[in-house]
């Protein structure tokens, strides 16, 4: 089983900004640093920041909007929308609100608590969704949304879209909040880069091209440097700042990206890849990930295709490492599964998940092999399908997995198989849901960095999330192509489809020993003593 990923990256470690004391007061000397000041200093109705990562601009957000909303309307009060990438973030900022609002506003009964926010849609439907505020006596609140409202446009106040560049469809949120300035409302978007052909890049270079009338801020990883931030790290965490640390606090964080100069000068310096962006950030991912769920892996030799014994060797690791998993599901539950094919240079990977509770899923097992030969693969995937209930699923269907995906379709029958050959547009449909059932925790990941490397090889190509050409080695030593990933997407997608009906025919309906038309019984079932299975005689 891969070992469990760390809760956060050397980077986080060395400029993480733990809870605010009691008594930290954000306008004491020596705490906003000069590009935090004139972030605030800045009442432009648009701004935006292009940021290097840890940089302090959320934090001088979180000031300029306890102050703006525990003012009164005459002295330009308003009220705050916060809309993060993650739900996470949302709770944090206010957090930080609410300090602030105590230490700054004197609003000594300031906190923050949860509510359902009613999102309006144009349509005039609602949904509700999570949200934290923190409530001013000046009637003003600030309210971190858990996820993009659909109608940004019926937000009145002061928006804030933060790290825009990797919010699930950034094209709209951007498009929505232009609608805002009608009725006097000011936009505040806060990102680090997502490659060059993301949308948050092209509104940067609009603006530079005069099409926009953004107040643009270049905040690097390098000027926060010169601004003081090891300093403020030290003073939060308690260090003692020398110049021997310093040199060691920079090195180390510099060295954390190895000879990835690309991805360091995009997080650090603010300067966007000329490849496609990162879709699913890693801690997006590690939020969706449980301990616990096994990882079974097989790896095989070359010439095992040519061992005579392959089937009753596959036969007997499958008793030993996946029947007692298969044993341990719920059979009343609903179930799911999705596989990415692969047969020589990438992994093979098979995803099962079981309905936790209605439409929160959970990955139950995940099993991975490599240089398995068809056969054996073949093996495996029908002994898993003949042990479940109540399942559908879809195969990935291009290349070698044709034959792999038909197979079982032929087996089990089209209501409960799906054979999908991904196209650019199939990716564009279905990886906005699979991110946003990540971030709200609807669809559970098993633990490990090999999955969390598997989905950060989802990128965005114009504007447009897809599977990148590129390969990073395993915990095994060996390569991946983001397999997990796909075979993750892939079931995801089929607990989008409606639960199978079943029923029966009377026998005295049929005529002529021809097959009834009523949907799929479950895989080995009798009729009329004949063996039935996937609904194909």
């Amino acid at each position: 089983m891969a070992e469990v990923a760390p809760a956060i990256s050397i980077f986080d470690e060395l400029t993480f900004q733990p809870r605010l004391p009691d008594d930290h007061d954000p306008l004491a000397d020596g705490i906003l640093m000069a590009h935090q000041v004139a972030w605030i200093e800045d009442t432009s109705p648009l701004k935006i920041a292009k940021k290097g990562r840890r940089t302090g601009i959320t934090y001088a957000e979180a000031l300029d909007d306890a102050i703006i909303a525990a003012s009164s309307q005459l002295a330009d009060g308003d009220n705050i929308f916060y809309i993060p990438d993650t739900k996470d973030k949302g709770l944090v900022f206010v957090q930080y609100v609410a300090h602030f609002a105590r230490i700054v506003g004197k609003e000594l009964g300031a906190t923050y608590e949860e509510f359902l926010f009613e999102d309006k849609k144009e349509n005039g439907e609602s949904k509700f969704i999570t949200a934290w505020r923190v409530r001013f006596a000046s009637g003003h609140m600030v309210v971190a949304l858990s996820s993009r409202p659909e109608n940004i446009r019926g937000l009145q106040g002061i928006v804030v879209i933060d790290e825009a560049a990797f919010h699930q469809d950034v094209a709209a949120v951007l498009d929505a909040v232009n609608a805002l300035l009608i009725w006097g409302g000011k936009i505040r978007i806060i990102s680090s880069h997502n490659g060059e052909d993301n949308p948050f890049n092209q509104l940067i270079k609009d603006t530079e091209a005069g099409l926009y009338d953004y107040s643009i801020h270049h905040i690097p990883f390098s000027l926060a440097v010169k601004n003081g931030l090891y300093e403020r790290v030290c003073l939060m965490r308690g260090w003692e700042p020398t110049e021997e640390g310093f040199k060691e606090w920079l090195n180390k964080i510099i060295r954390s990206y190895g000879p990835r100069h690309e991805a360091r000068d995009e997080e650090l310096e603010a300067i966007p890849r000329k490849s496609s962006g990162v879709y699913l950030p890693r801690a997006l991912v590690e939020k969706a990930q449980r301990p616990g769920i096994p990882i079974v892996q097989w790896s095989v030799a070359e010439n095992f295709y040519l061992d005579e014994g392959r089937l009753l060797f596959g036969k007997s690791w499958l008793r030993q490492n996946i029947a007692p998993l298969l044993a341990d599901l719920d059979p009343l539950r609903r179930s799911v599964f999705g596989q990415d094919f692969g047969r020589d240079g990438d992994l093979s990977i098979i995803i099962v998940a079981q309905e936790e509770e209605r439409d929160h899923w959970a990955t139950a097992f995940q099993v991975e092999l490599r240089r398995v030969p068809f056969d054996v693969q073949q093996l495996v995937l029908f002994f898993i399908l003949d042990r479940l209930r109540r399942f559908r699923g879809k195969l990935d269907a291009r290349g070698n997995g044709q034959s792999h995906a038909e197979a079982a379709q032929q087996k089990y029958g089209p209501a409960r198989i799906e054979c999908v050959k991904a196209t650019a547009a199939w990716y564009a449909l279905h990886f906005p849901k699979y991110k946003s059932a990540l971030e709200d925790g609807t669809f559970v990941l098993p633990p490990g960095e090999d999955v969390v490397s598997d989905h950060r090889l989802v990128v965005l190509h114009n504007g447009f999330p897809t599977m990148s050409e590129a390969k990073n080695k395993g915990s095994d030593g060996e390569n991946r192509h983001g397999d997990s990933a796909i075979a993750g997407l892939l079931a995801h997608a089929a607990t989008d489809e409606d639960e199978i009906e079943y029923g029966y025919t009377p026998i005295s309906d049929l005529k002529d020993d021809r097959r009834p038309d009523w949907a799929p019984a479950p895989a080995g079932d009798l009729l009329f003593g004949r063996r039935r299975t996937g609904g194909l005689w």
